[in-house]
């Protein structure tokens, strides 16, 4: 192409896009009024669709600009397409013959007999598949914008992708299909029912039932270990739990769990409760269960979590045992904030955490994993506003957005099943939990999204300053221990790793099998999973993984070994109420028990 019809097609392409930004335009101004007479619905979520569309728009320009590339797809396409055509004419005439594209592995949207026994669906299923692979990897090629990162591109486009899947509709779904004919179509009369529950559970903001919420009871059938609350203040209740050990180890221990949701998926159940477990091994243990804030608390900040969260704790574990310091574990967030008080707390050379233990935790933002597709300026700003304007950040839009990075598996399937199959939702303890969200104060959760994702100022020194002192991770020197999982989408395993070099003092990182939540709640029983440890943390992740040792079973055995350097000497165990603090009321406590909408009012 010559640098004249270069130019000719780069006004063309302006021209385009200047439509395309006038038409946006005033569909923007079109939402805002129409958000402006209906406040309860979440408008950062309006904000994303926009921003979604100006992805779309940054993909079509690079399209434009670099044809040969969408022409290259397309001849592949058609030709992938000829070939099923004539896979498909060879069965009609009682031929074999193999399919040309498969699923990938754990792709569970067709894993129905009649999506490959029956052409008309395997013909529909395969093309969808042509199409979609196309499709991904054409957007795969795609670098980034100005505006949009590549990652972004690949989000979007699989939404739309999986929104338009056959596996979605009545009419190309052989199962939905076949139930609607069976039942005379009132698997549709009961999803439709149940489409209106949830949204009448949730208006402004449709989520999707995953589990049958009626099976359960917090402090009943979940987050059932004994235990007393013996400390509260407006942000937290601290749990201590009842001993079963004849003697105690010396140190208290103490979870920072966290506040993005509840603790007991850390207590789902006695058989994978690490909390019972940790009881079960001779410790005091301590956890911290965060209130779920509404608009009252929206001046909240980071710094206030940490002062009346783990600097109150451990004023109250002090009084509830005599003893100073503590071994604590972060969990997630949690483990941040862990990491930002021990920071805080070498700052003003103060010695109360003896060992820290990090599960799945974020020190370093550099690649925030699946969440960074919603990490940019223009979208933290467009959930700013929502804060300003409401005082909290909806835990119901937080659990969709993640949800969200595993569409297929958490979304969709609970579409087909709940609204096409009219099926009403399984019991699963772990999507009760998952379903049983938080909200985020505004000022915390403008600040977090800032400071920590967006600028990733935790790892500079002096970077974050918390109540009149600047940090600095790099001073740290209590021993540590990290343990990350392999499968992680929210923590990547790899960015945990970063954060565990920081550290000064002796570290050891380990690794676990599976993801984000099953790595972690993986009790030795079950013997799942397994576990890589390494006794030296080079430079690298890769070289670290490269070197380490795979280890059948769980972590928790390896963490115990490890943690014996700092439990002390064995004393007598500790009741609750028995010292300083008196028993408040029953384990799992009131806070933990607060719903979203119930939040809200306050």
């Amino acid at each position: 192409m010559s640098d004249t019809e270069s130019n000719i097609a780069k006004n063309a392409v302006k021209k385009i896009f200047s439509s395309f930004d006038n038409v946006t335009g005033q569909y923007r101004k079109a939402l805002e009024e129409f958000l402006q007479k209906n406040p309860s619905i979440d408008d950062s979520q309006i904000n994303t669709l926009f921003d979604m569309v100006g992805s779309f728009r940054d993909m079509a320009e690079q399209l434009t600009l670099h044809p040969f590339r969408l022409a290259h797809t397309e001849v592949e396409l058609v030709k992938n397409h000829a070939k099923l055509i004539g896979a498909t004419a060879n069965r009609l005439v009682g031929k074999m013959a193999d399919p040309i594209v498969m699923p990938d592995k754990g792709d569970h949207r067709f894993g129905s007999e009649d999506w490959s026994d029956n052409m008309v669906f395997d013909y529909i299923k395969q093309a969808y598949l042509l199409n979609s692979k196309a499709v991904m990897e054409l957007v795969d090629s795609l670098e980034d914008s100005n505006t949009h990162t590549h990652d972004q591109f690949m989000f979007y486009s699989r939404q739309i992708v999986n929104a338009l899947s056959p596996s979605n509709f009545p009419l190309t779904n052989p199962e939905v299909l076949k139930k609607t004919i069976s039942s005379g179509g009132i698997n549709l009369l009961d999803g439709f029912k149940q489409f209106l529950d949830d949204y009448k559970k949730n208006p402004g903001l449709l989520n999707v039932s995953m589990t049958d919420f009626s099976a359960f009871s917090v402090g009943k059938n979940v987050a059932t270990t004994p235990g007393k609350v013996v400390y509260q203040n407006e942000m937290m209740q601290l749990i201590q739990y009842l001993p079963t050990t004849e003697k105690v180890n010396k140190v208290p221990l103490l979870i920072i769990p966290p506040w993005i949701n509840k603790y007991y998926i850390l207590d789902l159940k006695e058989k994978n409760s690490l909390i019972k477990w940790l009881v079960d091994q001779g410790n005091t243990v301590f956890v911290i269960s965060w209130v779920n804030p509404g608009p009252a608390l929206r001046d909240t900040g980071f710094e206030d979590y940490m002062k009346r969260g783990p600097l109150d704790a451990l004023d109250a574990i002090e009084k509830a045992t005599g003893e100073k310091e503590v071994n604590a574990i972060g969990y997630c967030v949690g483990g941040t904030l862990l990491a930002s008080t021990l920071a805080w707390l070498t700052s003003k050379r103060k010695k109360r955490i003896k060992s820290a233990t990090y599960l799945t935790t974020l020190i370093d933002f550099s690649d925030p994993g699946g969440i960074g597709v919603f990490i940019n300026d223009n979208s933290i700003s467009s959930i700013e506003k929502r804060l300003d304007k409401v005082g909290y950040y909806d835990g119901r839009a937080m659990a969709f957005s993640f949800n969200m990075l595993r569409e297929n598996d958490l979304f969709w399937s609970f579409i087909i099943n709940n609204y096409l199959k009219g099926e009403k939702p399984a019991p699963f303890d772990l999507l009760y939990w998952n379903s049983d969200g938080t909200n985020l104060p505004a000022k915390m959760h403008g600040y977090y999204l800032r400071n920590m994702y967006l600028e990733n100022n935790l790892v500079k020194p002096g970077g974050i300053e918390l109540d009149g002192v600047k940090i600095d991770i790099s001073k740290i020197k209590t021993p540590a221990y990290f343990l990350s999982t392999i499968q992680d989408h929210i923590a990547k395993w790899k960015s945990t790793y970063k954060g565990a070099l920081l550290h000064s003092g002796d570290v050891k990182f380990v690794l676990s099998g599976s993801g984000h939540i099953a790595g972690v709640v993986n009790p030795p029983a079950q013997e799942k999973y397994g576990y890589w440890t390494n006794n030296e943390c080079p430079a690298e992740p890769d070289m670290w993984l490269n070197s380490a040792t795979k280890n059948k079973g769980s972590w928790w055995n390896d963490w115990k070994t490890w943690s014996e350097q700092h439990v002390g000497e064995q004393v007598e165990p500790r009741t609750p109420g028995d010292r300083e603090l008196t028993v408040i009321e029953d384990a799992p406590g009131s806070y933990v028990k607060l719903r979203i909408a119930d939040a809200i009012k306050n």
